[in-house]
């Protein structure tokens, strides 16, 4: 039986309209003559959802008991029974109840599927299995309910139900996706205009990734090979030379021309490891490829035109950057074209840049030779192998020579060779193997003991012998290399392996690379010193003597470089290169350190400003009016003298009291911020607990249970804050809630923890302050009167922002639904093994 079709509808969000457009669809198809049954439908109370399942065939749910809880499930024997052509099923990543034939209503519609029924179905991202830590660290809120990447990956089509963030929440404001007691609750948590926009692009993203999956497997199975330009890609060829920065600049600025271009960076290291880059350069322009918004890959080729060519065809890629070639003229003329001219030979459609640079085109100048492979003491033991070797086998030889036996001496001879070469490579083989020659000639070619050369045979023969010996030693030479490529790979490997567990496991990423650095290299000691001396990092022995070698790791921010000094042993070329590498490393350690520093101690100094800042600011108005008004009361009573009556003094009186009891608070916070300057007073953060300072505040308001409503949270955890500085930001946000509210409402004191903070909510149904004004409401004295002293002391809500904002956290206004305004009060949470004494 042929299998069922299924079509996932995806959306970022409850309340998009998925459940809807699947039940508009099943309409529509029904409308063509399609047989669609409803198979299990959510409407959530929502009258529209609800409506549009009238006149259509919905089949029966199944009952099920649990735990005295009567349970509805979708009937799949019902369906399947019915077997109709589409089902409409919602809710995919659904938990059945105990009991039923699978525990997840995704495995019921893979039964549906595999019974030749097309299935329309509905799910939110955020239960899409791989994405559930993301969408977690997003909005606070671990899914319990997920459906596998595959099931989802496997529909035969995918769609994303859209709605703006902005639209979703005005919607839940009105009651079109969660009943009234749930609104405020989701407003202020989940349905967060940021968590909303974060939903929405991970479920365009997800779509994204998965079309350009789907791409790839159409041409995979129809054999495209040309490159379909969707979108514009850029390769960027590295290798490891000084241009790679200028070929990666140039990269991004092509892929940054059209919209959703991407950059990739390749390079291509040899199978043998005999053409790997500088470690450290590579190192570098991976770092910027990464900073442009790039992605850094690594192949091996020992064809560098076709492993660059089949990458960038892999990667569907419309562009390919490579580096004008460093030789000159004369090496080119040796080696014929180089690889710019074979990748722009077999590119095809793909476009190619060359792209000159400072070391293009290098000076004459006569190809490089390199070493041997071969150690100086494996070439001595090669000789000392020709040297005895040659003697005692003649000795042997000669023992038993006669005509008979000379093919033999010469396979035995040549034997030698062999064994020779692979001792001790070229020179060795070839000193063994004219040796050889000679010996051959001299004791079994007659006439015996004479040099003869006058037969052309024994002229060839040694020819042989050299091209044998050169062979095997090229052969040996190669192995020696691979081997000696391996073990460079192998150190390098362990060494930045060593450092990245260290740094995931906690360790500080410096002093994790010098300590791994002496460690891998069995070094007696390294250390990290700071160009005025100061020692950074260090591990192992001291330096003593200033025997070391030192490596320059230079800032990449311009500041002063650092020496990085190892001793205990010479470094060789291998480990040099090892050591180049972590040098790369430390300078993006030490920019990110230094980034780190000064973020730090700009943050203390912004804390302590905002506070100092928030309390002058409020200085220079309320002052004045206090001041004013007590000396106007003490005057007229002076002036009147004994023809005021005695309900005026008294009226007077009040007056100044009230206005003096003003000028003491405010004369308390210019202490506050005296002491702030002279740095006796500062910002004493340390866990608390907001339910405690919440009650504590209303205590000092006088509210009861008449005007405040609460709904705290028993199980939040601590935050980290100033107690005294919290008390005082709610009891100026609660008291302008109490004054703006209306008598016969309550203001709604709630607590929540989101991710790694805690909220406190304070929810107040008054006239609101219009969208345009929000950030207006944080200039000083924004008042809705300004001619008493009943006002409070008058510093605002910007003297409360300033304290939210010194002790590390935010104090946001949002709408209240239904009209109103919240003031959320957002601090960190402290984690459970930072906790210390709560203070009382």
């Amino acid at each position: 039986m042929k299998r069922g079709k299924l079509r996932v509808l995806l959306g970022a969000a409850p309340g998009v309209g998925k459940t809807y457009e699947m039940l508009e669809e099943g309409r529509r198809l029904a409308d063509d003559g399609r047989d669609v049954v409803v198979a299990v439908v959510e409407t959530h109370g929502r009258a529209a959802t609800a409506a549009l399942t009238e006149g259509m065939t919905v089949l029966p749910r199944t009952v099920v008991s649990h735990r005295g809880v009567e349970l509805t499930e979708m009937d799949l024997e019902g369906v399947l029974e019915r077997h109709p052509a589409i089902a409409l099923v919602d809710e995919l990543a659904h938990t059945n109840a105990p009991g039923l034939r699978h525990a997840k209503r995704w495995q019921d519609v893979d039964d549906l599927l595999d019974a030749g029924i097309d299935v329309i179905t509905t799910v939110n991202v955020q239960h899409i299995e791989s994405l559930g830590d993301v969408v977690e660290q997003i909005t606070g809120v671990a899914q319990r309910e997920t459906v596998p990447d595959a099931v989802v990956r496997g529909a035969d089509q995918v769609e994303v139900i859209d709605l703006s963030p902005q639209s979703l929440r005005d919607r839940l404001s009105a009651g079109q996706v969660y009943p009234a007691e749930r609104i405020d609750a989701a407003l202020s948590n989940y349905f967060r205009l940021g968590n909303l926009t974060a939903l929405r692009e991970l479920a365009l993203l997800w779509l994204a990734d998965e079309v350009d999956s789907a791409l790839k497997s159409y041409r995979a199975e129809h054999g495209i090979e040309g490159t379909w330009q969707a979108r514009e890609r850029v390769v960027v060829a590295l290798t490891g030379g000084p241009e790679g920065e200028t070929l990666v600049r140039r990269g991004a600025r092509i892929a940054a021309r059209s919209a959703g271009g991407e950059l990739l960076a390749v390079h291509v290291s040899g199978q043998d490891g005999l053409r790997a880059g500088d470690p450290g350069a590579l190192a570098a322009q991976r770092a910027l490829v990464e900073s442009l918004g790039g992605t850094y890959h690594q192949i091996v080729g020992d064809d560098i035109p076709r492993a660059l060519v089949e990458f960038a065809r892999s990667a569907n890629a419309t562009q390919l950057v490579i580096g004008a070639s460093r030789r000159g003229r004369f090496a080119a003329a040796l080696t014929g074209p180089g690889i710019g001219a074979t990748v722009v030979r077999e590119s095809g459609d793909i476009d190619v840049h060359i792209v000159t640079h400072a070391a293009a085109g290098g000076r004459f100048a006569l190809p490089r030779v390199s070493g041997g492979a071969l150690s100086v003491k494996r070439r001595l033991l090669g000789f000392a192998l020709a040297l005895v070797g040659g003697p005692l086998l003649t000795w042997f030889l000669v023992a038993i020579r006669n005509e008979d036996t000379i093919t033999s001496d010469v396979l035995a001879y040549q034997l030698l060779v062999v064994l020779v070469a692979l001792v001790g490579g070229i020179w060795p083989a070839v000193f063994a193997a004219v040796m050889s020659g000679f010996t051959l000639n001299y004791f079994f070619v007659a006439p015996y003991y004479t040099v003869s050369v006058a037969d052309p045979r024994n002229v060839w023969a040694l020819i042989l012998y050299v091209v044998i010996a050169v062979l095997v030693s090229f052969i040996v030479d190669r192995a020696a290399r691979a081997a000696r490529a391996a073990r460079r790979s192998e150190a390098e490997a362990e060494l930045l392996a060593n450092v990245a567990g260290s740094v995931l496991r906690g360790e500080s990423a410096v002093p994790a690379l010098v300590s791994r650095t002496r460690e891998s290299l069995g070094l007696a000691g390294v250390r990290l010193v700071d160009a005025d001396g100061t020692i950074l990092a260090t591990d192992g022995e001291p330096v003593r003597d200033g025997r070391f070698d030192a490596v320059t790791v230079s800032r990449r921010n311009g500041g002063p470089p650092a020496m990085l000094e190892l001793h205990g042993h010479g470094l060789d070329a291998s480990e040099r290169r090892l050591v180049d590498a972590v040098a790369a490393q430390l300078a993006a350690a030490l920019e990110h350190t230094d980034l780190t520093e000064t973020a730090r101690e700009a943050g203390v100094l912004a804390e302590t400003d905002q506070v100092r800042s928030a309390l002058l600011s409020a200085v220079s108005h309320d002052l004045r009016r206090p001041l004013a008004a007590a000396v106007a009361a003490i005057g007229g009573i002076r002036a009147a003298g004994s023809h005021l009556s005695a309900d005026d003094r008294a009226e007077l009186l009040a007056t100044a009291d009230e206005s003096l009891a003003t000028l003491s608070a405010l004369v308390t916070d210019l202490l506050d911020v005296s002491r702030v300057e002279a740095g006796v007073l500062a910002v004493s953060l340390q866990p608390v607990d907001s339910a405690g300072v919440v009650l504590a505040a209303l205590e000092e308001l006088g509210g009861g249970p008449d005007r405040f409503e609460l709904a705290l949270d028993p199980d939040l955890p601590l935050v980290r804050a100033d107690a005294v500085l919290l008390q005082r930001v709610l009891v100026n946000v609660l008291a302008n809630a109490s004054r703006h509210s209306p008598a016969d409402a309550q203001v709604r004191v709630s607590t929540s923890r989101l991710a790694g903070t805690a909220e406190i909510r304070v929810v107040d149904h008054g006239a609101g302050v219009a969208s345009e004004r929000l950030d207006d409401m944080f200039t000083p004295f924004q008042r809705l009167g300004d001619t008493d002293n009943t006002t409070g002391l008058g510093l605002g809500l910007a003297l409360s922002k300033g304290f939210t904002e010194g002790m590390g956290g935010t104090l946001t206004p949002e709408h209240t639904p239904g009209g109103g305004l919240t003031m959320v009060i957002a601090l960190p949470v402290v984690d459970a093994d930072d906790e210390a004494v709560v203070p009382r």
